[in-house]
């Protein structure tokens, strides 16, 4: 078996027997290209050890743009998706190297980056609410920071999909896993602000209100798919929103995401709670905030034991 055609198969199967995000097949198919291009259409059983080796320096020496090489990270993902393929391999009863061999580089442990509660604050005041994409933003900040929603996620949103009477609604997620998210009573009030403002049947939640209207194009799209926000634009809303804010910090709606988590754990919330929320596969991904637990075990020992 030719590794070209493997590869095909693979992503057949990711796609159909698997049902993998079109994002999944996108990022399998671009990093199985890569090792395609490094290694020749082989066969599988050319597949060893030694190539693997050859391959990580490759991708370790690799740049991506002038004076940029791929980080240890990214460099992983390229070894997950070919690890993943040498699985689909080994059920097939295709020789090729077992996938168990191939083992990840060690990244150095992450750091949280989160708002504390008086930098929220700053950050939602220095909105300008007087006009409609004011109360836009407020309730977008308000809304990512009451779910702990990924930006991708809050982008797909539709107004009949947020059940605002009830405070809650279920959003798909990575893998397309589903779950419920919860809106905070201030969430809520900005919502329903924002939405009162609008005087379009728009599907969308949210739009962009700056987008200059186009009549021709308005009456093809009639459920307002052109006036969805883009997660670029959220995310320099978000950006902006914390400079005028005079917060020092990197702030991108995943900071909000990790606010969010941080707020839960040192209120009391347990780690299997907060996965479920946050829509982890694995409690692992869910175990980077577990310095943010070890500080408030550190708080409580020294307030109690003398």
């Amino acid at each position: 078996m030719k590794l070209s055609e493997a590869i095909r198969q693979f992503l057949e199967y990711c796609e159909i027997e698997k049902n993998q995000s079109q994002k999944t097949l996108t990022n399998y198919s671009h990093y199985l290209e890569r090792f395609l291009e490094f290694s020749g259409d082989i066969n599988l059983s050319s597949i060893d050890l030694n190539l693997v080796k050859k391959y990580r320096l490759f991708l370790n020496r690799f740049e991506h743009r002038p004076h940029e090489a791929l980080t240890i990270k990214t460099q992983n993902y390229h070894i997950i998706a070919l690890r993943a393929f040498l699985k689909y391999c080994v059920k097939q009863d295709w020789k090729s190297l077992e996938p168990e061999k191939v083992e990840l580089s060690k990244i150095p442990d992450r750091i949280v980056e989160y708002l504390d509660r008086d930098e929220l604050e700053r950050l939602f005041e220095a909105v300008d609410t007087s006009k409609i994409i004011g109360v836009r933003n407020r309730a977008i900040l308000e809304l990512l920071y009451s779910t702990g929603l990924r930006v991708s996620e809050l982008t797909g949103l539709n107004r009949d999909q947020v059940n605002l009477e009830r405070g809650e609604f279920q959003v798909r997620g990575k893998g397309r896993k589903v779950r419920i998210v919860f809106l905070s009573d201030r969430a809520k009030e900005w919502l329903n602000e924002y939405i009162g403002m609008r005087d379009d049947d728009y599907d969308p939640l949210f739009l962009n209100h700056k987008r200059a209207r186009n009549k021709k194009k308005e009456d093809i799209d009639l459920k307002g798919e052109h006036r969805r926000l883009t997660e670029y634009t959220i995310q320099e809303m978000v950006r902006k929103t914390a400079y005028e804010a005079g917060i020092v910090k990197k702030v991108t709606p995943h900071v909000l995401r990790h606010s969010f988590a941080t707020e839960l754990l040192i209120n009391g919330a347990d780690i299997r709670s907060v996965q479920e929320m946050l829509g982890h596969a694995s409690i692992t991904t869910t175990q980077i905030y577990t310095h943010i637990t070890n500080k408030k075990l550190k708080e409580i020992h020294k307030k109690f034991h003398r």
